[in-house]
């Protein structure tokens, strides 16, 4: 069908309007796991390679072009009396499809607003716990990526950990919690996701901290974030003390935070362990790997709570919606860590590893400082799951 005739079958159906919802609110219902049904018009090849995924989501994929003359193809897969969302990817075409429905008799029907684009940016921040003699912690999940940020507050002051680029949630959070962002770390050079820790450390005239191994080819100033540094947050001390874990980038560094909680960064996993391959340099950080995960982190006390940077999949999530699995229990359950000859390990991390996130190397140059992106572009760049460990 022309973009004249589409149009005009948009418009010949403007008086039937179906309503938004918004990544948030499906956010939740998936944290809540509240029974919800998706109608994924994009393309079969858009909708293999990353869709919004939940325990209690049931998601059909049936491409808009297929619908364009009437929607009686998808009624069969549809429930009757059950909330539908209808998604695409920025928001046309799950409109036009879901007034369709509308139409044909559906009364529950809503479209994601702003599309896939909003789900990747969405953010819902959920409390980690409380600190020793005061503060707090909190992880931000990006459900529709699999990234995940954290902020420590304490004292009036807070830090924040692996910021993505939409930063405004941080400082909105900060505002909202009375507190001042003084430290903005960044565990690693990251690639599967455009950083946004130099732009909120500029926001907020906060000191920006990057493990220096990374930073060869970066052109902006930075704090070194090496190991054995103690960063305090606020009048109580919440000590983070940085340790250095290379393997998945040389200068990856993990943090313990209150000696209570193991931020791993893309290390170590839920359900997987970091891949050392995308900066091109998988045979040489193998072992680095090895290292860090079967004798540093083997090291530690298996009480440590783990939160890693990313999640694969929602079910990785807790009841509340955070991310997170004491130490001790990765080392019994977590494939990654559980294999025992080094040759067999090195052959894991290096060889039929996953597909790489996309736009892998143009996300780690954008980190670098060395292009400039706009914001249609890096949203481009983003679009897709994260695919930082070696199991999907």
């Amino acid at each position: 069908m022309s973009q004249e005739k589409m149009q005009c079958a948009m418009d010949s159906r403007a008086t039937t309007r179906a309503l938004p919802t918004t990544a948030s609110e499906i956010a939740r219902k998936a944290i809540d796991r509240h029974p919800l049904t998706i109608l994924d018009v994009r393309n079969e090849e858009a909708y293999t390679d990353w869709r919004i995924e939940a325990a209690e989501i049931r998601s059909v994929n049936l491409p808009y072009y297929e619908m364009l003359e009437g929607i009686d193809a998808a009624l069969p897969y549809l429930p009757n009396n059950d909330p539908i969302v209808v998604v695409c990817a920025k928001e046309g075409s799950s409109r036009f499809v879901a007034e369709q429905l509308i139409e044909a008799g559906r009364t529950r029907v809503y479209f994601l607003a702003g599309g896939m684009k909003a789900w990747s940016e969405h953010l819902e921040p959920v409390k980690i716990g409380d600190l020793t003699g005061g503060g707090e912690l909190y992880q931000f999940v990006r459900i529709g990526k699999g990234c995940l940020s954290y902020m420590i507050l304490s004292g009036g002051e807070a830090a924040v950990i692996d910021a993505v680029r939409m930063t405004d949630i941080f400082k909105q959070f900060a505002e909202a919690k009375g507190v001042q962002i003084k430290h903005v770390v960044d565990t690693h050079l990251h690639a599967d996701h455009v950083s946004g820790g130099r732009k909120l450390a500029v926001d907020t005239g906060a000191r920006y901290w990057l493990p220096p191994e990374d930073a060869d080819e970066v052109v902006y100033a930075y704090d070194p974030l090496e190991d054995g540094q103690v960063l305090s947050i606020g009048d109580t001390e919440i000590a983070i003390r940085p340790l250095y874990s290379p393997g998945h980038t040389i200068g990856s560094t993990s943090l313990i935070v209150d000696h209570r909680y193991l931020l791993s960064g893309d290390l170590l996993f839920v359900k997987s362990i970091g891949r050392p391959d995308l900066a091109g340099k998988a045979g040489d950080w193998a072992d680095d790997l090895r290292t860090t995960l079967y004798s540093r982190f083997k090291s530690l006390p298996e009480t440590l709570t783990v939160l890693p940077a990313h999640f694969g999949n929602p079910g990785e999530m807790r009841e509340d919606g955070s991310i997170s699995a004491k130490l001790g229990e990765l080392f019994e359950h977590n494939p990654g860590l559980n294999i025992r000859d080094a040759e067999s390990f090195r052959q894991a991390v290096t060889m039929n590893l996953p597909q790489q996130p996309n736009s892998y190397e143009a996300i780690r140059r954008t980190n670098m400082g060395l292009i400039e992106p706009s914001q249609d572009e890096l949203q481009e760049m983003e679009t897709g799951p994260n695919r930082c460990a070696i199991h999907e």
